[in-house]
């Protein structure tokens, strides 16, 4: 029997079938190619790394989980194991992927009219096409029934008008999904960036999720045809239901994340002496390595179960919570207590270490908030809402 890798303590790999696996490595070895190296400078020059698009399409990440329309097509399992591996580079690579994934392809993919589809999903696939997804508002966060966009019929056409906040992808979309509310409910509207009265104005000054692209988006009166409109959906479960697909890619990122945060420290604490001998070798230093692997490899295991059950279609929205709630927090956990083991040296960009720790304080909340997480569980167990 041989000996368990510290890098793999439960042999999850084994769990993998051969084109999981494969996927995850070539992830891997891009983000280890393209993205290690570099992912301080750009987290401390607030700059996405834009000549990485192409590539990610050409790797199949853009839309991946989704069939038809030159997506990849792959398994829920495969969809979460690119999201980890892209996360262990920069949480702002896998907030690209994902909302270019989830937020913006996939309610095209499943709401769209087929004309839209065929327009935009086989460009957005390759990367020659970016969108971002507007739902989030000045003033409204965790309650989007509350939003304050409207889109009102003038003829044959629509006029919006309000903000978006916090849109990660802004500033590069060609194409903006946009949630505001109509006469007859929320409904998705699809907004080039050329539309006249439409802008995206690039958030500064962020101390986290540097290296991801964020803005607000202004729309003022901004005048689009009927086939603008996703005719698939009207309501609060359109937004909702891509925020869930969202979410699920964040329940393996996060891993991701505090995976790196873990194996920055273990090799620290292999090398950096103390006292005569490696810190590794000190009984607190091994607690809380062991600690860290421990809420890590269960949080892996968790994302294989969760993923398992929605290729499966048995995942149900609130285990999503689930999963969010505890993965982010478990990473969030693993990369400050590495920043304690590496010590002053867990602040430099040299390491790895504050950076996931940074991103994570907005991986957090954004895509909904701890307390969000625990009011759809709570309700689940106790069948009463206690939003309001």
């Amino acid at each position: 029997m041989s000996k368990p890798d510290p890098r793999d303590l439960l042999g999850i790999r084994d769990q993998l079938g051969d084109e999981e696996r494969e996927i995850a490595d070539t992830v891997r070895n891009f983000v280890h190619k393209e993205v290690v190296e570099h992912a301080g400078e750009w987290f401390e020059d607030a700059r996405f790394p834009e000549h990485l698009i192409p590539k990610l399409g050409e790797l199949g990440l853009l839309g991946m989980h989704l069939e038809g329309y030159g997506c990849a097509g792959t398994s829920a399992v495969a969809y979460g194991l690119a999201c980890l591996e892209l996360e262990a580079g920069d949480s702002g690579l896998r907030s690209f992927v994902s909302v270019q994934g989830s937020l913006a392809m996939f309610p095209i993919w499943r709401y769209g009219s087929e004309e839209q589809k065929e327009r935009w999903l086989p460009a957005m696939a390759r990367g020659d096409a970016i969108g971002c997804f507007g739902l989030t508002e000045p003033d409204r966060g965790s309650d989007p029934g509350d939003m304050r966009t409207t889109a009102r019929r003038d003829g044959s056409d629509w006029v919006l008008n309000g903000s978006k906040m916090w849109i990660t992808n802004g500033t590069l979309a060609d194409i903006a999904v946009v949630w505001a509310r109509t006469d007859e409910g929320v409904r998705g509207f699809l907004v080039p960036r050329d539309t006249p009265g439409f802008a995206a104005r690039e958030i500064k000054h962020k101390l986290s999720l540097r290296m991801s692209a964020t803005a607000e988006l202004v729309l003022d009166d901004v005048r689009l045809p009927e086939d603008a409109v996703l005719p698939g959906v009207t309501g609060l479960r359109g937004p909702l239901s891509c925020l869930a697909e969202a979410r699920y890619g964040i329940l393996w990122g996060a891993i991701g994340a505090g995976r790196a945060c873990f194996e920055s420290a273990l090799d620290y604490a292999g090398s950096r002496e103390q006292f005569g001998k490696p810190i590794g070798g000190f009984q607190l230093t091994q607690q809380k390595l062991v600690e860290m692997a421990l809420e890590l490899n269960k949080g892996l295991l968790l994302a294989l179960h969760l993923g398992r059950r929605k290729d499966a279609g048995t995942l149900p929205p609130e285990l999503v919570s689930f999963g969010k709630l505890s993965n982010v927090r478990a990473a969030i956990d693993a990369a400050r207590t590495a920043r304690t083991i590496l010590a002053a040296n867990g602040i430099s960009l040299e390491y790895p270490v504050i950076r996931h720790a940074n991103n994570l304080e907005s991986v957090l909340t954004y895509e909904g908030t701890e307390e969000i997480h625990t009011l759809v569980l709570g309700q689940l167990l106790t069948g009463q809402a206690a939003y309001r």
